[in-house]
């Protein structure tokens, strides 16, 4: 039995481990989670791990501390450097490793700092993550020699994102990677692709000078949507902090979210493969569910949160599933997992291959009027409760259709709305559309109604 190591439970959260540097999550929590992780690697009869880290201050200490965790499990550690989640999942697919560790804060503010592990090509969240502070709160390590092998993969990954661009028609694009962990990559990937191209903020910097880096919050596209007007660009592009969400406007500075992106992207992939499943999460728009079948797919709603929808995604077979947060994943031509700067050689090869701007095919998608997402606080012992007195509720009314896969999202003849607790924090999380404002109300009145039977005061929706 190994000296114990007992983990503040607020960072072991369900999809990744997540604190505040000095706080609530220290370096010897690095060194007890890459010991706890390679005891169950290595258990399980693994041997090898990538590790990689992004562009925060304390990244570099922090991954040290878990590669000697997941050395004194005995595994073989490959160390990729700096750069985005992605290529961390890129280096371990190509190098066959067992597992794959990234320490990353995401696109948390710069005090900061987490992990994202990865088993073989499967997503570690939910309970096995919480086993990870039982095996350090109980000492329960395997011990062994590892050994420690440096192989950057930099290059082959931006010459794999290269190679799936296709097009003739030379586009202007406006970048910015918000300081964030992409910028090396971006700027290599740029330099090999035709048009114009106006890169911000690409200097790795964690403490994030420019603004927040979190491109599905319009506020921090100010920077790149002046820059698409200054130069008279296409579209531009955004990434969050680590480079595994992307933020897109078109050369009209309007935001296409990630459910528009979606039915951008399904529609080349269902040209190929008619009638393929496309995942999107409950959160998405009905216009992304309509469009699907339009196009002769089978739209599929699943429940919200990225190691989710992966996973649904290898169940299914999907080519393509992404999150309104703008997490999207290719599993045609690619390799399933989450990628913003695939993304984004894909919507920029949609776009060269076409005659039509991106404003004009966002111009062709039916609009909607919308309620932004709503968040408000309801604690951790309430907020399951009231989804199912909800959902309880509904079960009476007629005339309505109930999605309760995660929360209950509600449609009728003027739209539909959404409640659902997430999983990651103490709040509840609303959402309404509609095709016109008078419906738009009638929901939210419904909405509202249903959470002051629950006694809990409705968020203010505008």
């Amino acid at each position: 039995m190994s000296e114990v190591r007992m983990l503040d439970p607020t960072v072991l959260r369900e999809y990744d481990i997540r604190g505040i540097y000095g706080k609530t999550i220290f370096s010897e929590d690095y060194r007890a989670v890459g010991r706890a992780f390679g005891s169950i690697v290595a258990r399980d009869g693994g041997e090898s791990v990538a590790v990689g880290y992004d562009g925060r201050l304390t990244s570099p200490e922090l991954e040290q501390a878990m590669v000697d965790g997941l050395m004194s499990a005995g595994l073989k550690v490959f160390r990729i450097g700096l750069g985005p989640t992605p290529m961390l999942y890129f280096a371990a697919h190509i190098l066959g490793t067992d597992a794959g560790v990234m320490v990353t804060g995401s696109h948390n503010p710069p005090e900061y700092n987490g992990i994202k592990l990865v088993r073989g090509d499967k997503s570690f969240f939910g309970g096995d993550i919480q086993r990870l502070g039982e095996i350090a709160a109980a000492g329960d390590f395997v011990t062994g020699h590892g050994e420690i092998i440096a192989r950057p993969v930099m290059e082959e990954y931006v010459e794999r994102l290269h190679e799936d661009f296709i097009g003739d028609r030379l586009l202007s694009v406006a970048w910015d990677s918000g300081n964030g962990a992409a910028g090396e990559a971006l700027e290599k990937l740029t330099s090999v692709m035709p048009g114009r191209h106006y890169l911000l903020n690409v200097e790795i910097d964690g403490t994030f000078p420019a603004h927040h880096p979190d491109p599905t919050v319009e506020k921090n596209l100010a920077q790149l949507k002046q820059a698409v007007a200054k130069h008279g660009c296409d579209l531009g592009i955004a990434f969050d902090g680590d480079g595994d969400r992307i933020g897109v406007v078109d050369g009209k500075g309007r935001v296409l979210w990630g459910d528009q992106l979606m039915v951008l992207l399904a529609g080349e992939i269902l040209k190929e493969l008619p009638g393929a499943t496309i995942i999107a999460d409950v959160k998405a728009s009905q216009v992304f569910f309509d469009e699907i079948a339009r196009m002769g797919g089978n739209p599929l709603m699943w429940k919200t949160g990225h190691s989710l929808i992966k996973t649904k995604m290898q169940e299914t077979g999907a080519p393509l599933a992404g999150e309104m947060s703008a997490h999207i994943f290719f599993k045609h031509r690619y390799y399933g997992y989450d990628d913003a700067l695939y993304a984004a050689v894909r919507i920029l090869s949609i776009i060269s291959q076409s005659e039509l701007s991106l404003a004009e095919m966002l111009d062709r998608l039916p609009a909607m009027v919308n309620t932004p997402e709503l968040r408000f606080d309801c604690s951790e012992e309430r907020k399951f409760q009231v989804i199912e007195e909800v959902r309880d509720r509904l079960k009476a009314v007629p005339g309505i259709v109930v999605h309760d896969m995660d929360g209950v999202r509600v449609e009728n003849e003027d739209g539909w709305w959404l409640l659902r607790a997430s999983n990651t924090q103490a709040v509840l999380v609303a959402r309404c559309e509609s095709e016109n404002d008078d419906g738009l109300a009638r929901l939210k009145a419904t909405l509202s109604d249903q959470l002051r039977q629950s006694g809990i005061d409705p968020p203010a929706f505008d």
